[in-house]
């Protein structure tokens, strides 16, 4: 499903997407895939956007279901990571234990903010980094992506 995030006015928003298969091997191909249309991206930034993504994705395959699909939104300073599936029970923090519960930790550690939005044909899990150091441009004046929210 694609993204209809605004950007400020001037502002392009690169938009990478990847649909995503069924199995937990999929998150190599995920990671490799991020790293790739990534490579500019410092490498203490790009270490946490790669937690992050692998954390939403691993948390889609999981629990969601079918089709997921995976997208990056990018603008100068800023990476928005969107995991779409199909199921319709919300993300939500659990108590860790020896079978999980850290990932929604994890990315609220990680990111700026992080959230989700349901719709009709399920919902999507976003989260948004915050890239100024690794910004090529050099400049890091955007806002956050619109409708942010936490949670």
């Amino acid at each position: 499903m694609p993204t209809d995030q605004a950007a400020p006015a001037g502002r392009k928003v690169e938009v990478l997407a990847l649909d995503v298969g069924c199995d937990l091997g999929e998150l190599a191909r995920v990671r490799a895939w991020a790293r790739a249309g990534l490579d500019d991206v410092a490498e203490a930034a790009l270490t946490d956007t790669i937690l992050v993504l692998d954390e939403l994705v691993s948390n889609a395959l999981r629990h969601g279901e079918r089709p997921r699909q995976v997208r990056l939104l990018r603008r100068p300073g800023r990476l928005r990571i969107e995991v779409d599936d199909a199921g319709k029970t919300p993300a939500t923090p659990r108590p860790p234990s020896e079978t999980g519960g850290r990932g929604l930790a994890l990315i609220g550690a990680c990111a700026a903010a992080w959230g989700q939005e349901h719709r009709d044909g399920g919902k999507t899990v976003w989260a948004e980094l915050d890239l100024a150091e690794s910004n090529v441009s050099g400049d890091t004046t955007d806002p956050p992506f619109p409708g942010r929210r936490t949670g």
